[in-house]
């Protein structure tokens, strides 16, 4: 056995009922001779010392505890504990324990201690009484004190002081006593008072409680529990509990006995939270039954008001009423976030029953009145409940936000509502918008989408997604990564004012937000996402972000591109080789230079994976186009291996081409370049009619990309001045600052505005700065141009007689790509 496994710290039980630490040592077990048998021994790791020596008595009752913890007694009131770093170690020793004692292992009490006292209590005669109580006196408080204290190392004594306690009244006559004691300033009497209340609270009994808590008691035990004997001057809980404590009642409570539970539910919360201390591992289980308690008192109160409609309906009412003022409504959405709270504790019958409940009162059209309000605390509560409903039942949600779509505009859905809140959350860490993420995930995974024999809730509600509400998702990205955007951004020293900033921190959390939803969706929404992306040419706008200089961003993109490359799909393999689209991921690498960093592993990642799935048409484009920029990386064998497999499929066609007779060569196996594209667009329309859903069409330039959301525009002016002294310091990947582009990602190409060539080439020349030396230093040109034409209508290329056009113009230090 290790060191660590045989390392534990050794407790002893004192006077007052506290484990005290005698010292950290490493236990073992062997014959000792004196003793005359197996014992436990521990010897201290400072200097060897004998911490324990004890004898495994073949009747002595050990118990073992959570795992890691081994408790017996050796004499009355004489309580030792091993307390093990381990879980093995604790095992161990528990093994030699249980061979002595000739007990299986499985059980964690090697002697029925309950079973041999209660035997000797069937001995002593009926009348005799369990535990003889001292008399409720002044002079008897510390006696009664000791008694308390002494019963709770033994589950056998604790019922029995339980029992004598409940069938005498003689809580009640310790209360009297606690105003006795007060009157007459008794200090050293409260102090008895303190440790004789909190004992009987950890005898952990039902029937106690409803005594102790009850409207005649529950203050006076609150106030025993202020005289801690060891604080220097009592605390003022019953002040706090009766002065300072408001209860709040949204709409009037006529029930007297719900408003009795309500209020007792509070002060016993109170009193285990607040006021008892922080059990140790001795004593967690002394408190379960008031933790219990406290559970079943919640169900009680939801159950009662759950059954009051009349009630409901009235905070529905004032709750969506135009009229209710604003702290008015803060107080009725608190009240429903905590009814929804205290709804968790519902079995699963019930709870299901609960939320019908609500949503048939209206609750889902009153959170997406009070989710587009400006107060901060009543979005965050409203955030919360939604949060409840969305994760008891994602499809109620969605059966309602499609419902609404047919009497609504897209702008006042409730997932537009959702997502709007996630874009224009003020938290400067996104905590908001993080929480709203995860239930937009929640409402759009097919995972937990309903099937049916007549219905399909998946292909309803992502259609209903795609076509409503996605293009609110992507505003943002779109904003950033557009056309104008990148122009001004390109223009080293300009002085027009960038009303965003793509390159501000929050903004950049943002976006690494919306591509992680995006990149799920990828992972799960095959043929909708496919069609967005190409109809919108997404990635191409997703890569503009390479640029960023916050590295987490950048590698958000990639993680994006990686997914789309992973599902293997031919294709996203041809909308990516047209686009040139490995070009802004090539460039990143090259920019990152030597440095070995999670963004230089993960690109390496990427052609590694396409280098072992041996996808053809991927690893053509990028020996053809860049290997010559990528042959000088040599500390891994990813672009040497993505060359061997190119030149061996070159070598197999070759073969097989000569095989076949040359007639037949140059008529049968020769396809024209836009047959194969009209090819690739039926057989893309006939995906779609299988699915049961229409293309979308190409749009010419779609509102949602010029005039994105107006809480987004709006969220981001007030953010204007913050977002001009970023103070995120971290270095810029480029030269030139801000975002460089270097691929084409026009809105005619993302459009498909035909008849307009768009260069895919990257831009050769970059800004001069004041002294005239070029601020960029690495660009990508492909080796071989892209056809011309266009990928389901969507993207552009530049005729061959373009390429020359191009001139470099600026020093390099590093080889041009495609050279």
């Amino acid at each position: 056995m290790s060191d660590t496994r045989r390392r534990v710290k050794v407790y002893t039980l004192n006077e007052d009922r506290q484990w005290d630490d005698r010292g950290t040592g490493h236990v073992s077990s062997s014959y000792v001779e004196r003793l005359k048998g197996m014992s436990l021994l521990v010897r201290a790791e400072s200097d060897g010392s004998l911490l324990l020596e004890s004898k495994i008595n073949p009747n002595t009752a050990y118990q073992k505890q959570q795992d890691t913890l081994i408790v017996w007694s050796e004499a009355e009131n004489y309580d030792l504990a091993l307390s093990f770093q381990e879980k093995a170690g604790c095992d161990e020793i528990w093994e030699k324990i249980c061979q002595v004692q000739g007990k299986d292992p499985s059980v964690e009490v090697t002697q029925d201690l309950i079973e041999s006292e209660e035997e000797h209590i069937e001995e002593m005669p009926e009348t005799s009484p369990l535990i003889d109580l001292p008399t409720c006196e002044l002079n008897k408080l510390e006696e009664i004190a000791d008694l308390v204290t002494s019963v709770l190392s033994s589950p056998i004594r604790r019922e029995k002081l339980a029992l004598a306690l409940e069938n005498e009244g003689y809580i009640k006559k310790l209360l009297q006593l606690f105003q006795v004691c007060e009157n007459l300033e008794n200090t050293e009497g409260l102090h008895h008072l303190y440790e004789i209340i909190r004992g009987i609270l950890f005898l952990n009994k039902a029937t106690l409680f409803e005594v102790m808590f009850s409207d005649e008691c529950i203050m006076d035990v609150v106030g025993c529990l202020e005289y801690d004997p060891s604080l220097a001057q009592p605390k003022r809980h019953r002040e706090f509990l009766t002065k300072t404590a408001k209860f709040k009642e949204v709409i009037p409570i006529t029930d007297s006995e719900l408003r009795q539970k309500i209020h007792q539910t509070y002060r016993v919360q109170y009193i285990q939270d607040i006021i008892l201390p922080t059990p140790s591992v001795f004593e967690e289980n002394f408190l379960s039954t008031l933790t219990s308690f406290i559970f079943f008192n919640k169900v009680e109160i939801v159950s009662m008001l759950q059954e009051d409609e009349k009630f409901l309906s009235e905070v529905f009412a004032q709750l969506t009423d135009e009229a209710t003022d604003d702290d008015k409504r803060c107080e009725l959405v608190n009240f429903f976030k905590e009814f929804c709270a205290f709804s968790q504790t519902l079995q699963p019958q019930n709870r299901d029953a609960f939320f019908k409940t609500l949503a048939k009162l209206g609750i889902l059209p009153a959170l997406e009145i009070v989710m587009g309000m400006d107060d901060l605390q009543v979005r965050s509560a409203a955030t919360d409940i939604f949060s409840y409903l969305v994760e008891f039942s994602p499809s109620m949600v969605r059966e309602f936000v499609m419902q609404e779509a047919q009497q609504s505009d897209d702008d006042i859905l409730l997932i537009n509502v959702v997502i709007e809140q996630m874009i224009c959350d003020t938290d400067p860490e996104l905590g908001g918008a993080v929480q709203l993420m995860g239930l937009l995930r929640t409402l759009i995974d097919p995972e937990n989408m309903l099937a049916t024999a007549n219905k399909t809730e998946k292909s309803e509600f992502l259609n209903f997604f795609y076509n409503h509400c996605m293009h609110v998702l992507t505003a943002p990205l779109l904003a950033n990564t557009s056309e104008d955007k990148c122009e001004k951004d390109a223009v080293v020293g300009s002085t027009k004012s960038n009303t965003i900033c793509p390159d501000n921190y929050q903004t950049a959390q943002l976006l690494a937000l919306i591509l992680e939803l995006l990149t799920f969706c990828v992972e799960h929404h095959t043929y909708h996402i496919k069609n967005y992306i190409m109809n919108k040419d997404l990635l191409r706008r997703v890569l503009v972000l390479m640029n960023s200089k916050h590295t987490f961003l950048a590698l958000c993109a990639l993680r994006f591109m990686r997914r789309i490359i992973g599902l293997k799909d031919e294709f996203y393999n041809r909308y990516i080789t047209k686009g040139n689209l490995f070009e802004p991921v090539i460039n990143a690498l090259l920019d990152n230079g030597t440095r070995y960093n999670l963004l230089n592993s993960a690109v390496i990642e990427l052609f590694e994976f396409i280098r072992v799935e041996d996808i053809k048409s991927l690893i053509a484009h990028i020996v053809e186009n860049f290997y010559n920029a990528l042959e000088s990386i040599e500390y891994v064998q990813t672009f040497k291996g993505l060359k061997t497999k190119y030149e061996q499929e070159k070598d197999r066609q070759s073969q097989k081409l000569n095989s076949v007779p040359s007639i037949l060569r140059s008529n049968r196996f020769r396809r024209d370049a836009r047959a194969l594209e009209e090819d690739e667009e039926m057989w893309f329309n006939e995906d779609e009619e299988e699915e049961g859903e229409a293309v979308v069409p190409p749009v010419e330039k779609s509102k949602q990309e010029d005039d994105f959301p107006d809480s987004y525009e709006k969220f981001m002016e007030t953010k204007k001045a913050k977002e001009s002294e970023d103070k995120e310091n971290l270095p810029k990947r480029t030269s030139a600052g801000g975002f460089k582009f270097t691929f084409s990602h026009s809105a005619s190409s993302a459009n498909g505005a035909n008849g307009a060539n768009s260069k895919s080439v990257a831009a050769q020349t970059s800004p001069a700065s004041s002294n005239g030396s070029s601020s960029k230093n690495t660009a990508l040109s492909p080796a071989v141009p892209a056809p011309k034409g266009s990928l389901v209508g969507l993207v552009d290329y530049p005729d061959d007689e373009d390429d020359d056009e191009e001139e470099e113009t600026s020093p390099r230090k590093r080889p041009r790509l495609g050279s």
